[in-house]
């Protein structure tokens, strides 16, 4: 898990350290209040389940560091979300 905050593919898909951990942050946030996962993963480590998102593409941080969703879970089509009222 640490390694893949290590790998600059990571760091450079969401346009720098900053955003990454920025991202990482709200979505954990999302997470811990109750969130449902956007991926697959057999695991309770939030922090695994964020990154999986964010290689999958399914989260990233919009012009105004907003975190979004390209995903609508349940019916497989793809759509934005705004995830920030969640």
């Amino acid at each position: 898990m640490l390694d893949d905050l290590r790998e600059e593919g990571i760091v450079n898909k969401v346009g720098g350290r900053f955003k990454l951990s920025t991202l990482i942050q709200k979505r954990m946030v999302q997470l811990n209040k109750g969130g449902h996962a956007l991926v697959d993963k057999n695991t309770q480590d939030k922090m695994q389940i964020v990154l999986e998102e964010i290689k999958q593409d399914k989260i990233y941080l919009d012009a105004s560091n907003n975190l979004r969703s390209t995903e609508f879970q349940g019916t497989g089509e793809t759509m934005e979300l705004d995830l920030g009222d969640l």
